[in-house]
């Protein structure tokens, strides 16, 4: 594992390729941390490209091929007609699997999990659409923006008790996490201040699936909030928590946690926090500067994540190039503890070591097993022939490839003796011996991290 200190000698400066130029290793750290990874041929592509081409490229990507388009648009049909929240997650997971905007989709599950809100409660797959799409709109855009239509999103509402909250009865569920968890984090308000938040957003319910300010219920008093006094709505209350000093700190080291590791520590939270003010909050440019950082490219930071089932699974579909059972995939996340859509609690999913127990440990190892060895997730093309064919010549040259393509961290010794051992007197490289050496990687300890 990394170490603060090993991560803190890195920064924010722009990122200088060593005497080996931008190398493979780098493009692929790129694709797998700012997106669900690559094929080869990316990994490749994204390397003669360089560093700041490919990075512009996943901030601003070109248009969908027409293929992704209609099946995307159909997709999104079928689960508003049907109102089968299954439908809705496998429609999610294919823009997940094949969307040339990885990051995009990235960016909208990292704040689905910020700004948790589960269909169990919800219970329409339509307000959960259409939050998605609000999160994914803004997802690279403006925080600000985000922030202030998620405080009048349906669904959110309904997650949170909006209806409830009124002029004599305050309910105060959601300004308490707006608070919390969606902009200062714990030990950074007083009780008092959720108490008078709750009443400037009195009133801001639901009629007919629609928001719906309901000037009966609203309390129109003087309220006081960080020091602040005044007729103060919802709309106040919202700014005045993004100019709270602890805004961009609590911002910075979600996004820390999401793109270089959990064992930062506080200088490079001050240093991105500073970012995030002076870019008031547009993602896009505080996100690009991060992504641009010796601090992502350190070495420190490479394998530094457990993945996600997310990332586990839908990075393995897109590594190997697997058309997915989408419907059985939205069941094994499930399963490994990432049912999108319904996250746990109002705080998401904790992620990092909670990811990894004794069951999800063991379910990885046999989606890795039955994806390799049988169609119920999906099929896997040809091993051998995704190979290039420099890398075909021997069993040395074959880990290589594979561990370059799998592997975000360098192999230990114990994983790099049992695939040593594995080919020991091996003859020619062939696809039963390929499939064999993925599974033997891709159950590895290192496959874990990304």
């Amino acid at each position: 594992m990394t170490t603060a200190d090993s991560v803190s000698l890195a920064s924010l400066e722009v990122f200088q390729p060593g005497p080996k130029g931008w190398t493979l290793e780098e493009a692929a750290h790129l694709l797998r941390r700012a997106g669900f990874a690559a094929r080869w041929q990316e990994i490749t592509a994204a390397h003669r490209a360089g560093a700041a081409a490919t990075i512009e490229r996943l901030l601003a990507p070109e248009e969908p091929p027409a293929e992704f388009q209609e099946t995307d648009e159909l997709l999104h049909r079928v689960a508003i007609g049907t109102g089968e929240i299954q439908d809705l997650k496998a429609w999610w997971l294919h823009r997940m699997r094949y969307s040339n905007a990885a990051l995009t989709e990235k960016m909208t599950l990292l704040w689905h999990n910020h700004f948790a809100t589960s269909h169990a409660k919800v219970n329409s797959v339509r307000l959960m659409a259409d939050q998605n799409a609000l999160l994914r709109r803004h997802c690279l855009g403006d925080f600000r923006t985000l922030v202030h239509e998620i405080s009048r999103d349906v669904a959110m509402l309904v997650w949170l008790d909006g209806n409830a909250n009124k002029k004599r009865h305050p309910n105060e569920n959601y300004a308490r996490e707006l608070m919390e968890l969606f902009s200062l984090g714990e030990g950074n308000y007083s009780e008092r201040d959720i108490q008078e938040a709750a009443r400037a957003f009195s009133g801001w319910h639901v009629r007919e699936n629609e928001f719906w300010f309901d000037r009966g219920h609203h309390d129109f008093g003087t309220k006081s909030v960080f020091g602040k006094r005044g007729n103060l709505d919802g709309d106040d209350i919202v700014d005045l928590c993004l100019e709270q000093e602890a805004c961009p700190r609590f911002l910075a080291t979600k996004l820390l946690d999401a793109f270089i590791g959990p064992h930062v520590g506080d200088v490079e939270v001050n240093l991105l926090a500073g970012r995030i003010r002076h870019h008031d909050f547009a993602m896009d440019k505080v996100v690009g500067e991060l992504l641009r950082s010796e601090l992502f490219f350190s070495p420190a930071s490479r394998g530094a994540i457990i993945k996600s089932p997310v990332d586990f699974v839908i990075g393995t579909y897109r590594t190997l190039d697997v058309r997915p059972n989408l419907q059985k995939t939205s069941q094994l996340l499930a399963e490994l503890g990432q049912d999108v859509f319904e996250p746990p609690t109002v705080k998401g999913w904790e992620g990092g070591r909670h990811w990894i127990n004794t069951a999800t440990i063991l379910l990885r190892a046999n989606f890795v097993a039955d994806l390799l060895g049988g169609q119920r997730y999906g099929e896997v093309p040809a091993v051998v022939e995704s190979v290039p064919t420099a890398r075909r010549t021997s069993p040395k040259e074959l880990i290589e490839h594979f561990a370059s393509l799998l592997a975000s961290r360098s192999l230990g010794e114990d994983s790099l003796e049992r695939l040593n051992d594995y080919l020991v007197g091996a003859g020619a490289v062939d696809e039963q011996r390929s499939r064999k050496l993925l599974h033997l990687l891709m159950t590895s300890p290192e496959y874990q991290f990304g």
